[in-house]
């Protein structure tokens, strides 16, 4: 495998444009390292050949078990034979460790192959949309001069985890690393303590989208999508999220603000190993 450099990775940014929908995830990924470098969220970078790649990784760095948290995402331009190869062949993976992995649905017979092979269970974690928000000029205006919006910081932490469906001791760690490096917004009480909120994925991928259930119905969630699309948009970020197909509720509020289905692609995140 090739591991890709600064310079490499401006070229990569611009080339993956060529392949939306499939590539918006890995192409989240890259906007941020090139905008903020690798402080925010350590990870290599590698493909099976430069320029010229077919497949492509992005692995984060292991370093603690709050890093399993991390998912390794993968690529691939059409070509799974050449995806399937390295995951049996090549040590771009260490098979021993938990790990989750963030593709394309349709790989998911290839994976369980794989994962038999090389004497590993395989669980699927969760399948989703990927929701587009193509012109952000058609956002509604929202008048938030009635609310009182900030950024989360740290001290926010364990309210955040507490209300994430994967949220646990070990995940603080990549929630912490959000908060810290990625864009976030919330509504403040009179206390000045927040009471709804949404986060940035190190894929740029809005999500965690969260009112608290006294506060809700008042507008809050439309509020927070639409100005952080608006933020994600002006800084040059792409503008999407991930809706689980069980979540028909996030995905009507996403969609009745203008975001689109792509509806050939499905995200899935597979497990491998017991955490």
């Amino acid at each position: 495998m090739h591991q890709l450099t600064t310079e490499d990775l401006k070229t990569l940014e611009v080339d993956l444009k060529n392949y939306f929908p499939q590539s918006m995830q890995v192409y989240g990924c890259i906007v941020q390292l090139n905008r903020n470098g690798q402080r925010a969220d350590p990870v290599s970078v590698l493909v099976d050949q430069w320029p010229e790649f077919r497949v492509l990784f992005i692995k984060p760095e292991f370093r603690e078990k709050g890093d399993l948290f991390k998912d390794l995402t993968v690529f691939s331009k059409k070509d799974e034979v050449c995806l399937r190869d390295l995951l049996a062949h090549s040590d771009v993976i260490d098979w021993k460790m938990f790990f989750c992995l963030a593709a394309e649905l349709h790989h998911e017979k290839m994976l369980e192959v794989v994962a038999i092979n090389r004497g590993v269970p395989m669980k699927k974690e969760a399948v989703c949309y990927m929701l587009v928000l193509r012109d952000p000029s058609k956002l509604l205006h929202v008048d938030s001069s009635s609310l009182k919006l900030s950024s989360l910081n740290e001290s926010h932490l364990e309210l955040v985890n507490r209300s994430w469906k994967f949220g646990c001791e070990d995940s603080k760690l990549m929630i912490k690393n959000m908060i810290l490096h990625f864009p976030s917004c919330c509504v403040l009480d009179s206390d000045n303590q927040p009471v709804a909120w949404i986060l940035t994925y190190a894929s740029c991928a809005m999500g965690m989208l969260y009112t608290l259930p006294e506060h809700r119905g008042k507008g809050y969630a439309k509020a927070l999508v639409t100005i952080m699309s608006k933020r994600l948009h002006s800084q040059g970020y792409p503008v999407y999220c991930f809706i689980e197909e069980e979540n028909h509720l996030s995905y009507s509020l996403f969609t009745s603000l203008g975001f689109t289905e792509e509806p050939d692609y499905r995200a899935a995140w597979f497990v491998f190993n017991d955490f």
